[in-house]
């Protein structure tokens, strides 16, 4: 489904930042790729919940928006690499305080794994 065109009408600044973040998948993708340099493959394992083809319309929409750079070097087999533009990096203090928000109201969440349930190391401390 194709975003609307929002960029001709006035609209406050949040709504702004949401509409380039938006969705499950956006927000996880920028907090991974903080890391630095992540390869299509690595960005899915990554993400076990996600499909290939929901990645790669996530990918493609974040680099239309600027957010991040898609790199591909002319080797057999092609290599892709997705990192942060500038404008994806300044949204670092965007990211760590969802981040943060999330593991302050995880439990009362209705995200929250169930008790017992296996949890994935946390990738930034």
């Amino acid at each position: 489904m194709k975003r609307p065109n929002l960029r001709h009408r006035p609209r406050c600044a949040v709504e702004a930042t949401l509409d380039l973040i938006n969705g499950k998948w956006k927000g996880v993708i920028l907090f991974h790729l903080q890391q630095g340099t992540q390869r299509f493959g690595e960005l899915r394992k990554l993400m076990p919940g996600i499909t290939q083809r929901m990645l790669t319309k996530q990918l493609r929409a974040l680099e239309d928006d600027r957010l991040i750079i898609r790199t591909v070097y002319a080797e057999v087999p092609p290599r892709v690499e997705y990192s942060l533009s500038e404008i994806g990096k300044s949204l670092r203090p965007v990211i760590e305080t969802l981040k943060a928000w999330g593991e302050k109201h995880q439990q009362p969440l209705s995200c929250a794994p169930a008790p017992g349930a296996h949890q994935p190391p946390d990738r930034a401390a």
